[in-house]
């Protein structure tokens, strides 16, 4: 019985550990390929895109996976909205498995904003020397603030358009408090740009921001598709497939 994981994700990663070693399980993970060097989950990889809801709906049709997991970043809001229209149009089990979100602390300064622009938009009120820490897909709508110096971060190389005064760091997660408490007092950054990607691999750049009194520019998630059931435990996925995969 096949699986399909749409993955990426270290909750990914983790669940198709889990499910890989059942016996009458066969467990495939879809990465996006946006990562030159991805981690890659125990079981068959497949890399690329499905050309959209109705190529992903296509593979499923030729493929018969008994169950989808959409166990992707939580901003990979495209790629969810693909899953929901193309399980729906195949009649295909679809689950949602997601990591919480951060919480604000009494001591954190966070501005909580919708989107990337709108983060652009409120950080010249906000401090003059910024840790960018939101995909290197991200740098093209910071790239007009030209007062600004960003230090960002990313696992790969962005492409232009980028900020004039940026400094582009690779690194990869997990990370910690330590080394965002030296990059923080380095470069000497006052104002801190994420995601609400949740989880505990890059939390540590919170916590360091907290110390510093840095504020902090939260983009929220995008919105999920409705009618998709959810869970934010990887031991809850392997029960729901479970319970599907017969």
């Amino acid at each position: 019985m096949l699986v399909l994981i749409l993955g990426g994700t270290a909750e990914a990663r983790a669940l198709a550990a889990e499910l890989a070693p059942l016996p009458g399980l066969r467990v495939v993970s879809s990465l996006a390929g946006r990562v030159a060097d991805p981690r890659l989950p125990v079981g068959e990889v497949r890399s690329g895109g499905f050309g959209g809801p109705d190529g992903l709906a296509r593979w499923i049709a030729e493929h018969g996976p008994r169950v989808v997991v959409d166990a992707t970043h939580p901003f990979a809001q495209r790629m969810s909205e693909s899953a929901a229209h193309a399980c729906a149009a195949t009649g295909t089990p679809l689950l949602g498995l997601r990591r919480p979100g951060w919480s604000e602390g009494p001591e954190d300064v966070w501005l909580r904003v919708p989107s990337l622009r709108a983060a652009a938009d409120a950080l010249p009120g906000l401090g003059s020397r910024v840790f960018l820490t939101t995909g290197r897909r991200s740098l093209p709508v910071f790239a007009p603030l030209t007062g600004l110096w960003f230090l960002a971060r990313s696992v790969d190389p962005p492409e232009p358009p980028v900020p004039p005064n940026v400094h582009v760091i690779l690194a990869r997660g997990p990370y910690t408090v330590a080394g965002e408490r030296a990059l923080i007092g380095e470069h000497r950054l006052d104002v801190l740009v994420t995601k609400d990607s949740g989880g505990e691999q890059t939390r540590a750049k919170l916590v360091a921001a907290r110390e510093a009194g840095l504020p902090v520019v939260m983009v929220d998630r995008p919105a999920t598709p409705g009618g998709v059931t959810r869970v934010t435990d990887v031991a809850d996925a392997v029960t729901w497939v479970r319970d599907h995969a017969g």
